[in-house]
């Protein structure tokens, strides 16, 4: 199994520690123990780390499509052969259940061994000139030094997504990891070193987020900035971004509103959504967050989801049949509570969970919780929830439950269950999110686009929209 001890920098090709020595402490959510330490990036590192990309942009630029795809490839593979030890690290760092672990690395996979095919699939265009000795084309070219920067809550699948496009049109990247859960972004970057990529194509920095945020962001080497990350942290980055005119893309929160209508297989709703509700303790992006039920269906719906959320296994991801873990972090876990409690008090009916389960003396640790009949002024319908809380509300009306589903400012993913094609058809349209489930509630995949509207972002992860956010188009004209 990988440690810390293994990693550290990755700058110019190499591993290696901070230039001050610093370290910062990376804790276990199961038991709060610390699991080791990782550098804490001086300003003189993170100028080492431009430099590095700088130079590994002209060599990585110039290294032909097949061979860029080959080298992806062998990263994907080199992934796939080590996912057991990765995975062990990846549930120490976050808690989650071992299978989920699995799962999220053949995920990572896939996006290097997506963006392998697609670095060949760069198409230009060319264009009728009105001139017979008039020649226009357009080409697509690498943006250049890429800053990305991701979250926790999937250590591995989110900086892929970002690592695996930017390297597949061209570019460099430095990759900054949530400081919760580095080392499987650390993994990533190993797997990249065995894979032969040249020395400052990819590098890997930890430390102070707003320090090195301000840094890279601010260097003139940085043409593009990526980020998978919260609302406010977003809008700093983009204020940052502006001042330099820099290529920006950003997949910020969500609050997915799940509509469930009368005419839905009601049972089955309930458990695709309690399955997805409580995967990686709510800690997800896409996780469904409000559900608005048809007051008809709703006693079935609230009473299956609940019964659901009472037979998940609580413990550390690594102990057999633990099906969900910790949150990540105490201030998570106090959030929660307040959710909790805030959403009792303005009325909601508590239907499952709703507390700090018994016997967990350590780890942040909270019961998966069902809440019936959540008034829509209930901070937990409002805000964001990161946690394993699935509030329920009900509706009559199309037209209300669309008016109630868009109005926040998020957009990311939204959920839609019907059996009829008409409603089911309406509702995905007049849904404002990027991304909506019909049906189906699992949407991540290599292939797609992932990304949402209004607050929850800008530009697209994966699919083939996903490499267009690293490249640029340049309009060629040529008089014979």
């Amino acid at each position: 199994m990988y440690g810390y001890q293994d990693f550290g920098l990755y700058i110019g090709g190499t591993w290696g520690p901070s230039a001050g020595r610093g370290t910062k402490s990376v804790v276990d959510p199961a038991t709060e123990d610390v699991l080791g330490q990782i550098p804490d990036a001086t300003a003189d590192d993170l100028d080492r780390a431009l430099t590095s990309a700088e130079k590994g942009f002209a060599a990585w630029r110039r290294t032909q499509p097949w061979e860029r795809g080959a080298k992806l490839r062998k990263v994907a593979e080199l992934i796939r052969e080590r996912i057991e030890p990765l995975a062990q690290l990846m549930s120490g760092e976050t808690g989650k259940p071992l299978a989920e672990a699995r799962a999220e690395w053949g995920a990572t996979a896939d996006q290097f061994e997506w963006y392998a095919e697609e670095t060949k699939r760069i198409y230009g265009q060319l264009i009728e000139g009105r001139q017979p000795d008039v020649r226009l084309s357009v080409i697509y070219q690498p943006v250049g030094v890429v800053a990305a920067f991701s979250a926790w809550n999937f250590p591995a699948l989110l900086p892929a997504r970002k690592i695996a496009a930017a390297l597949g049109a061209g570019c460099a990247i430095i990759v900054k990891p949530a400081g919760e859960a580095p080392g499987s972004c650390m993994g990533i970057i190993q797997a990249c070193h065995d894979a032969g990529l040249p020395a400052g194509a990819v590098n890997l920095v930890t430390g102070n987020s707003r320090k090195i945020a301000e840094h890279l962001i601010r260097s003139p080497i940085v043409r593009k900035v990526s980020l998978t990350g919260s609302v406010p942290v977003g809008k700093d980055m983009l204020r940052l971004a502006a001042d330099g005119v820099k290529k920006v893309s950003m997949e910020l929160g969500g609050h997915a509103p799940v509509l469930v209508f009368e005419d839905a297989d009601v049972i089955k709703a309930a458990e695709a959504a309690a399955a997805a509700k409580f995967r990686n303790c709510g800690q997800v992006c896409i996780s469904p967050s409000r559900f608005y039920v048809h007051e008809n269906v709703y006693e079935p719906f609230a009473k299956r989801f609940a019964e659901v959320a009472k037979g998940l296994k609580l413990g550390r991801g690594c102990e057999e049949g633990v099906t969900m873990g910790p949150l990540a972090n105490a201030r998570g876990l106090e959030t929660t509570k307040t959710l909790v409690a805030d959403a009792i008090e303005k009325g909601a009916e508590l239907l499952a969970g709703g507390r700090a389960p018994a016997g967990f003396n350590r780890g942040f640790f909270y019961e998966p919780t069902v809440l019936g009949c959540v008034p829509d002024h209930a901070r937990i319908m409002i805000e964001e929830p990161f946690a394993p809380i699935a509030p329920i509300a009900t509706f009559r009306d199309f037209d209300d439950v669309i008016a109630r589903a868009n109005s926040l400012p998020f957009g990311l993913a939204s959920y839609v269950f019907s059996k009829s094609l008409r409603t089911a058809t309406l509702a995905a349209e007049a849904i404002e999110a990027g991304m909506v489930g019909v049906n189906d509630m699992l949407l991540a995949t290599a292939e797609a686009p992932f990304g949402g509207v209004k607050e929850s972002g800008m530009g697209r992860e994966g699919g083939s929209l996903g490499i267009r956010d690293y490249l640029e188009p340049k309009y060629i004209k040529t008089k014979l």
